[in-house]
């Protein structure tokens, strides 16, 4: 296209214009014909006069603004016209370099760069009709999009015009860097300009399918001999080959983009991207070369390319895309608008552009993710309503009173926000989190007592059955005291006792029943559940706990976690949660001495469990697997424990502990080890929580690298519960460098939260947390790691938006938009 339809505006008239209206003071002046906004609407409503990209995407919007002026604020006028007058110098500068341009450029087997708006509506010869494209259009309609890829692209959830610019890129890789040959470092992503000393092309002698394109480039510092390689029978044909030949003659200027890579012949760029220039100074005018190149996820048969022209061909539709944040969130978040940064994020023309796009768009998968929790936690409040806990009785006075131990200010803390919520008509929905051995336990005792002096009942679900059982033994010793019956409801729970359990439930005389999952089966019913209390509620499905629930009328809900996660991840699985922290350990818990071996030092590990032993102590030693694995080269339980039974430790009785034994096999091994009939115990992670034996005092860990951060803290949280200096032993197998430094954390820190924030650093939020069962939201851009702080402004603003009902009204572009996120980052409708 020439240039025919992209006549130049009268500059000098638009920025006369824009002085006056400012000097007026944003008054909207009328002139001889229309309306200062009107004049605007139409000076910008053409064809751009230079054939870029984003000039184009800038032009629309320009004109789109000022249909707007009249209702815009003072302050978003001036913004409006400061940003017109330096667009305007923008427009000028890119005319320039158009001017200096020569009517054709070498572009053969090159892809053009998007910035050719009149590509877009260009009827591609295998489309029959001209469908000016949507939003809502299909990528069928795409000119670069034919049936076979339509089905594919439809694997990567692309349907729709909308779809391919919400595909942002994962990645992009810096082509901008331009650079003397001799400088040329290898590892560096790099462009070079050059003229061709050589070319050739040919196929492979090895391979007749291979066809590689060799060129010799020469800048005024040195030489450079680059290749690209085509496999098919097309690329090895005669014609084709000599074409390529042809496209880059002797002394053609030539820009190649490329990794900078090192082998036997010296340093070259690795598949290159090239482009043909006019001239030195000419521009580079491609998708791919010297610029920041976007890259995809892809899928198999789906070229990088096809998503790139896909994105070139929709841009334009940005106009449509409405911005549902309000003027004055964006401005005090320092947030680009919606369209700039959906242009920006796929084709940015330099870091600072990407770095703004990706902070908006990163902001927004927060921002609608902390709203929808915050408008589901609202709504619960509306929809469930409690009843108030009325004390009838003297029970937590009572209980104070029999406590052998002052409370830590954050135990008193906590059960104090407990307290505020029973006492509400909105049923509580709390989250404790606590260290271990920071004492979560009493502080669900003291909830659980309110509960019953109010005349409620109150239930205790734990994910296994060792934990369960330690929260009754723990629990039965105090509600004996207190003259309250407790009772333990698990799969081993024999039928006669299950139906005594029944129906006490039902009649209420039994107040509290602790159990596991075979709390919410179909017969257990309560009389009168006013408070269920769930233990380390991550490791039970979203039905598993609602079930439960059901089991009363919108009782109030506390759950508690060992595991201490991160504030990001915290806001991310429980944005819709109050969240309380029991960051305060007991006095008297003594910090253990962590240290990670080698693998040839274990013979040290084996002494110090000897030497505590024989002082009457007791230890854990801890591996990642039951059995022995072909694949894995770990050490197995079973096969262990009969080492040190019989070789290693004869004198010591070595009881044994894993998952597939039986609740009976279980307890057996669990009280032998409790009353020291067993001095050393072979486990896996069963007993990672509620295994309380103060006696112990060594926790050896085998293969330590296989395991998370915060899971061997909570290993070791099994030692230090005494009066005695504890150990815990860390045997690596790993010969990586990272794989010990990251063991290393645990030697300079107790502290749980620390832990979990390194953890979450160095393996990432679906290993910290399990891939079965994180809940993770499925995030196409934010990173809970590298974008922590960006999660805790969404999370400010969202609180904000909440507050002001106008913006939630039905049918306003945030509601709906909300909607649509919602569902997407968690593939659930949102809550009506």
């Amino acid at each position: 296209m020439s240039g025919e339809g992209r006549k130049s505006p009268d500059w000098a008239r638009i920025e006369r214009a824009l002085s006056v209206e400012r000097e007026y003071g944003y008054k909207n002046l009328k002139g001889n014909q229309y309306r200062f906004h009107e004049f605007l609407c139409l000076s910008f409503g053409g064809i751009p006069p230079v054939l870029n990209l984003m000039i184009a995407f800038k032009w629309q919007k320009v004109a789109k603004d000022f249909a707007e002026y009249p209702r815009l604020t003072l302050q978003e006028k001036k913004d409006l016209i400061d940003y017109v007058e330096n667009f305007i110098d923008e427009v000028k500068e890119k005319q320039k370099e158009e001017a200096q341009r020569k009517e054709t450029i070498k572009e053969d087997n090159i892809i053009p760069f998007p910035s050719k708006v009149e590509t877009v509506t260009v009827t591609p010869k295998v489309k029959e009709t001209v469908e000016k494209i949507t939003l809502n259009s299909p990528v069928i309609n795409l000119k670069c999009v034919n049936n076979r890829q339509n089905k594919l692209l439809e694997k990567l959830g692309i349907y729709r015009v909308r779809d391919v610019l919400f595909y942002y890129p994962r990645e992009h890789i810096d082509y901008g860097n331009k650079i003397a040959i001799k400088d040329l470092e290898v590892g560096e992503t790099v462009t070079v300009i050059g003229k061709v000393k050589k070319c050739s092309c040919f196929s492979s002698p090895k391979n007749k399918k291979l066809t590689i394109l060799s060129l010799v480039i020469r800048d005024k510092t040195g030489d450079l001999k680059i290749s690209r390689f085509f496999a098919g029978n097309y690329f090895s044909s005669r014609g084709w080959q000599e074409k390529m030949k042809r496209s880059y003659p002797m002394g053609a200027l030539i820009a190649a983009s490329g990794l900078v890579k090192g082998n036997k012949y010296g340093i070259t760029l690795d598949n290159p991207e090239f482009e043909v220039l006019d001239s030195a100074g000419d521009n580079i005018n491609s998708l791919k070369i010297g610029r920041l190149l976007p890259v995809y996820s892809l899928t198999e048969g789906v070229a990088a390319d096809l998503i790139r022209k896909a994105v070139v061909e929709c841009l334009p539709t940005l106009s449509e895309i409405d911005d549902p944040l309000p003027v004055n969130l964006k401005r005090q978040y320092s947030l680009v608008e919606l369209q700039r940064a959906i242009a920006h994020i796929h084709y940015p023309d330099n870091q600072k552009q990407l770095t703004d796009a990706r902070r908006r768009l990163i902001f927004d998968e927060f921002f609608y993710l902390q709203l929808g929790f915050l408008e589901r936690k609202k709504q619960d409040k509306q929809n469930r309503q409690a009843s108030p806990f009325i004390p009838q009785g003297k029970l937590i006075e009572e209980f104070n009173k029999l406590l052998p131990f002052q409370l830590t200010d954050a135990q008193q803390r906590v059960i104090n926000e407990i307290e505020a919520d029973l006492e509400s008509s909105s049923p509580m929905n709390r989250l404790v989190q606590g260290d271990v051995g920071s004492g979560k336990t009493i502080v669900a005792v003291f909830a659980i007592l309110a509960a019953l002096q109010s005349g409620y009942q109150a239930a205790l679900m734990a994910p296994t059955e060792v934990l369960a059982e330690q929260h009754y033994r723990k629990i039965v010793q105090w509600f004996n005291l207190l003259h309250l019956p407790v009772e333990l409801l698990t799969g081993s729970t024999k039928t006669a006792k299950r139906r005594e359990i029944h129906s006490q439930l039902q009649s209420g005389e039994l107040p509290l029943l602790i159990g596991t999952h075979a709390l919410i089966q179909d017969p257990v019913k309560f009389r009168n559940l006013g408070l269920v209390v769930i233990d380390e509620q991550h490791r039970f499905g979203v039905q598993q706990r609602a079930r439960l629930l059901a089991k009363g009328k919108a009782p109030h809900v506390l759950t508690m976690t060992a595991t201490p996660i991160p504030r990001t991840l915290a806001l991310t699985l429980h944005g819709d949660l109050d969240v309380s922290q029991i960051d305060e350990l007991p006095p008297g818990r003594q910090p253990i001495q962590t240290t990670v071996l080698a693998g040839k030092q274990r013979t040290q590990a084996y002494e110090l469990i000897k030497r505590e032993v024989a002082q009457g102590r007791q230890a854990y030693v801890i591996f990642p697997m039951i059995e022995e694995s072909e694949k894995l080269d770990v050490k197995a339980a079973v096969v262990e424990h009969q080492k040190f039974s019989e070789k290693i430790f004869p004198d010591f009785n070595v009881g044994l502990l894993h998952g597939r034994m039986s609740s009976d096999e279980k307890e057996a091994a669990l009280t032998a080890f409790r009353d020291n009939q067993t001095q050393i115990i072979v486990s896996t992670t069963v007993i990672e929580v509620g295994v309380d034996v103060p006696n112990a005092t060594v926790m050896l860990i085998e293969n330590a690298e296989r395991f998370g951060l915060s899971q061997l803290h909570q290993l070791r949280g099994r030692v230090g519960r005494g009066s005695h200096k504890s150990f815990c032993l860390l045997i690596s197998g790993s010969k990586s460098p990272d794989g010990v430094q990251r063991l290393k954390v645990l030697e300079q820190s107790q502290d749980g939260f620390f832990i979990s924030e390194m953890d979450l650093r160095l393996r990432g939020p679906g290993e910290v947390l399990g891939s079965r069962q994180s809940g993770l939201p499925d995030f196409a851009l934010a990173s809970l790691v590298e974008d922590q702080e960006v999660l805790v402004l969404a999370r400010d603003a969202a609180e904000k938006i909440l507050l002001q009902d106008k913006y939630l009204q039905d049918g306003s572009s945030l509601k709906n938009e909300l909607a649509r996120r919602y569902k997407k980052l968690i593939g659930a409708e949102m809550l009506t």
